[in-house]
């Protein structure tokens, strides 16, 4: 019987699931975004170390000779190679500037060139080669993150970052990280989703278990109260039944009429009460199925033939469908028996006053791989979805003079066997009960 999932359960789940993706994209968005600002910021304090390095060396140099910014910056030739080798190694700067106090600008050095400045009035060196202007602050750039240094008293060491280089890194990096978080939130939400599976069967097999255990205890009350009525009723309704018997056999010619009519009456009665104990023990005390291996055709053929003369009587016309491929079932015979004959019986009481001609399916089915369906179809009154409901509950019927045990009766059986029990049926339109039995071993 499958286990209805309850809609508060989804709507639950649905919501964490969605709470659990928004938190884990926001979580990942953080993580790329916080790495990519670090990474950023990494740099910067790298290059800003670095100019800090070459400013003081510059200021060193300035002060052990006396001399002014430029012209420390003219005789050391360590501070050019430095400039030049930062440029050569590091694509990400884009220039370096040596300025006075001014803001005039004493060196400047670009990653594509170099440009070294003219020397200032009373310069007696040799001065560079340079152009013949001294530019003050000449490059300004929204292209670049600016790092500024202190030249000690002197002036100031600026390095220009390039943007463009520096978020292409950025870029590179985010795209790994973005990959990256990626899988880890795949391989996370992979494995809540098998947590969500594992919950769920525990669930349902805790609910089976539950239904089990209910099922278990209501048998063992219908069994207590089954054992009573049976030492208390069935042996007078033995003998009751045998008088009745007497008596009608003694009868006069003349009295058979009217009185007849009541001791067959009786006698019926008499043997509706014995079925009906027969079936509080046939539920409340099932045997272990004795297990052979037996043709599903057969099973319905058989079953068809003890029901033959009753549906003649009925006017109903059965039909026999084998779509099994002579697939066999290992089953206890007489308990099959027994659940097809109430599926039929159930059938009858269904397609009594349709309204149009009875007609009985009885069809044998394999479904998938290792399972075989023996079916029983009616076009009969049909049933409704409470009835269908409450179908399998234990002295529920809608069958007039009904016991409400036959299909409980059918139930049992069908899971002692390790099956289950399908049924498809509306109003008007009949129904279709099919009872699901594992294949036999070595069945193709």
């Amino acid at each position: 019987m499958k286990i209805p999932v309850p809609r508060r359960l989804v709507s639950i789940s649905l919501l964490f699931a969605a709470f659990l993706l928004v938190d884990l994209a926001g979580f990942g968005w953080w993580i790329v975004h916080s790495l990519s600002q670090r990474n950023l910021e990494e740099v910067l304090f790298e290059t800003r170390k670095e100019a800090r390095s070459l400013a003081q060396q510059i200021q060193g140099q300035a002060e052990r000779k006396g001399q002014d910014l430029f012209t420390a910056v003219a005789a050391e030739r360590e501070t050019q190679t430095y400039i030049d080798s930062v440029l050569r190694q590091r694509d990400i700067i884009e220039t370096v500037e040596v300025r006075d106090r001014q803001g005039v600008v004493v060196l400047r050095s670009r990653r594509e060139t170099q440009i070294p400045l003219s020397a200032p009035p009373g310069f007696s060196g040799s001065p560079p080669e340079t152009p013949a202007h001294v530019e003050s602050r000449a490059f300004e750039s929204e292209s670049t993150y600016d790092v500024t240094v202190p030249i000690g008293e002197l002036g100031e060491l600026y390095v220009g970052v390039s943007r463009s280089q520096l978020e292409g890194r950025v870029a590179v990096l985010r795209k790994d990280l973005t990959r990256q978080a990626t899988a880890i939130g795949a391989f996370t939400l992979a494995i809540l989703l098998a947590a969500f599976a594992a919950m769920y069967w525990l669930w349902k097999r805790g609910v089976r278990l539950e239904q089990q255990a209910t099922e278990a205890e209501r048998m063992a009350y219908v069994g207590t109260l089954a054992s009573g009525l049976a030492h208390e009723i069935r042996n007078p309704l033995n003998s009751l039944n045998l008088n009745m018997q007497m008596l009608e056999e003694e009868l006069p010619p003349a009295e058979q009429g009217a009185s007849r009519r009541l001791l067959t009456l009786t006698r019926s009665e008499i043997g509706r009460l014995d079925g009906l104990v027969t079936d509080f023990l046939s539920y409340a005390r099932p045997r272990p199925p004795d297990l052979e291996e037996v043709a599903a055709l057969h099973l319905l053929e058989h079953t068809s033939a003890v029901m033959a003369s009753e549906a003649e009587g009925r006017g109903i016309r059965i039909q026999i469908v084998d779509r099994s491929g002579a697939a066999r079932v290992r089953v206890d015979r007489a308990q099959i028996h027994q659940a097809l004959l109430n599926l039929i019986r159930n059938a009858f009481a269904a397609m009594e006053g349709s309204g149009r001609a009875a007609r009985l399916t009885l069809s044998a089915e394999r479904v998938g791989a290792h399972k075989i369906a023996l079916e029983v179809a009616d076009n009969g009154v049909g049933l409704t979805v409470a009835q269908r409901q409450r179908m399998f509950d234990v002295f529920f019927s809608t069958k007039k003079g009904g016991t409400g045990l036959g299909l409980a009766i059918v139930q049992r059986i069908a899971r002692a066997h390790s099956g289950e029990v399908e049924v498809a049926s509306e109003p008007g339109e009949g129904t279709r009960m099919r009872l699901l039995l594992p294949a036999a071993r070595g069945v193709n």
